[in-house]
Order: C-alpha cells, then sequence, then structure tokens
C-alpha cells in the first residue's frame, strides 16, 4: 500500500463528502477509492468512517487521524517545493482569488503585467464574490474588501473603497433628487441581491448608523447589472464606488448622498502565515502591493 497515496484519498473522500464524489475529483475509479481507504482502516486496525445512505462520517479516530494527515501531507508538499526550488526560484504556481468587477477591472492587468515580467510562473485566479477559504482551496492569496476578523492570516493592506449610491442624470431630471436617505422612500432602487440588502440600505448621519427601507424595483445578483440597470435610468443603485467608476466617468451616473456615506471599505491582500515564504510569492506580492496602493488612492 502507498501510504501516502491512501492518505490523500482519504483527505478526498472527506472534503467532498463521499466516495462517490471522491472518486470523480480525483478521476479514480470508485471501487479504487474504496480499496484504499479500506486497506488503511485494516493497516491501522481501526475503522476511520461511518458510511451513512447520504454522508460519511468520520470516528473519533478517524477525526484524529484525518487532521494528522492534512498536516503530514501539507508538509510534504512543503518539502516538495522546496527540493524543486520555489523558496529560491521564480517559478511555479500561484492561485489567487479576487472579488469579480475589482478582479476583473484591477487585479487582472496587474496579473498580465506580472506573467509577462516572470515568464516562469502561472497563476491560477478565481475571480468571485463568495469568501473562499485560504487553507481550505489551497488559495495562496486573496484580494478582500471588507473589515477582516481575526485570524492567522497575514494581511496587507492596500487602501479603502467607499460604498456610494448613484443614479443617472436623465432619472434625475424625472424625479427629485434625494437630499437626505428617508427620501429614497419615494424613489425606484435597484438592489445588488446578497451583498446588500433588497428592503433596507444603511447610511451615516453623523456618528449614527440609520436603516432606511427602500422600493425595489429590480433586484439583481451582480454589480454589473445595478450599475447597467441604474445607467439606463431605472432607479437609483448602490455600489461599491470602482464598480460604478466608468459609468460616472462616462456621465452615466452621478452619486448622491455622499454626505450620508457609511464608513470606507478596508481593501487586503491576504496570504497564510508561513516561517519561510515562497519567493514567487514573495515577488509578487511587491510587484502588486504598490500598483494596487496607487489604484486605491
Amino acid at each position: 500500500m502507498d501510504r501516502l497515496d491512501a492518505m490523500a484519498v482519504l483527505l478526498a473522500v472527506v472534503e467532498h463528502g463521499s466516495l462517490s464524489a471522491a472518486s470523480r475529483a480525483l478521476h479514480t475509479p470508485l471501487p479504487t477509492v474504496s480499496r484504499k481507504i479500506a486497506e488503511l482502516e485494516a493497516h491501522l486496525g481501526v475503522r476511520l468512517m461511518t458510511r451513512t445512505s447520504r454522508r460519511i462520517l468520520l470516528t473519533e479516530a478517524g477525526e484524529s487521524y484525518v487532521a494528522a494527515t492534512r498536516e503530514i501531507l501539507e508538509r510534504v508538499e512543503e518539502a516538495e517545493r522546496r527540493a524543486s526550488g520555489e523558496y529560491v526560484a521564480l517559478k511555479g504556481d500561484l492561485t489567487m482569488t479576487a472579488p469579480l468587477v475589482f478582479g476583473r477591472l484591477h487585479l487582472l492587468p496587474i496579473v498580465a503585467d506580472f506573467l509577462k515580467a516572470f515568464p516562469e510562473i502561472n497563476i491560477h485566479l478565481t475571480m468571485s464574490d463568495r469568501t473562499i477559504s485560504l487553507a481550505d482551496e489551497h488559495i495562496d492569496i486573496a484580494l478582500r474588501i471588507s473589515e477582516l476578523p481575526d485570524s492567522s492570516l497575514i494581511a496587507i493592506r492596500l487602501g479603502s473603497i467607499r460604498t456610494t449610491t448613484y443614479a443617472n442624470p436623465d432619472y434625475l431630471k424625472r424625479h427629485s433628487r434625494p437630499s437626505n436617505p428617508d427620501e429614497l422612500k419615494d424613489h425606484d432602487c435597484i438592489a445588488f441581491k446578497g451583498v446588500l440588502s433588497t428592503r433596507l440600505w444603511t447610511f451615516r448621519d453623523g456618528a449614527k448608523h440609520i436603516e432606511v427601507p427602500i422600493r425595489t424595483r429590480l433586484s439583481v445578483n451582480t454589480a454589473e447589472a445595478a450599475v447597467d440597470a441604474a445607467a439606463a435610468g431605472l432607479g437609483i443603485t448602490r455600489v461599491m464606488a470602482y464598480q460604478a467608476k466608468r459609468a460616472v466617468d462616462a456621465g452615466l451616473l452621478v452619486p448622491l448622498l455622499e454626505d450620508f456615506e457609511p464608513k470606507a471599505s478596508s481593501v487586503h491582500l491576504l496570504h497564510l502565515s508561513e516561517g519561510l515564504m515562497p519567493l514567487k510569492l514573495r515577488t509578487f506580492l511587491d510587484f502588486a502591493t504598490p500598483r494596487l496602493r496607487e489604484l486605491l488612492k
């Protein structure tokens, strides 16, 4: 039995929730996956998991063994990276994640310049507004626009971004321009579902936070759609300033209620804490950080 291979199969089963899901993820026949788990249990002399009709449940011994397995495989992977020279040579793969619009507009051009400058480094960039776990999904770098909870992640602050209310000038000709958030109840609003509420928008009046009910004529699930709908004159929307920048520059949107904006959201680059950082990671952080800070001035 190849013990490391069996351990990797065990982790795949745990992470994907079933033998069949692990089989698909590993591109390995289901009987092979089942056999390797059985061989590992026989070698250890304990049952690691209980199979129900719907999912896999780890035994107490299984919980302990999976935790140790994850640590062992991570150390093996780090040893292989060291041996391959990625700690002293500019080569290898980097995995990153960033919010959809910010990633496309601002991070992707920096990534393109970086790849031109360092031809032996490859980058896998996932753009998603979902918060992705760096440890669970093996991400090297994440760009986050939010206040950060306490964690073991290393954070590099890049700047901040405002959340602002916008409308098309033609819409404002047909409707009175709101002078305070309470007047939004008389306007058609376009809500960015999933990030901001479709019923209440939060503003700041001095030191006080206020929640204002809105009349949602349209709710969408991307900032781009909200910006496009507002630019077409359908109503007032609320997005982060960078998401509306192109429409503002083109004269399709104008900001509203700027005196009532909430505190700006911080922007960070995050990476996992490590004693020794791969050179490719350090080089990208040194390359991208000043460029992103310049964008966020």
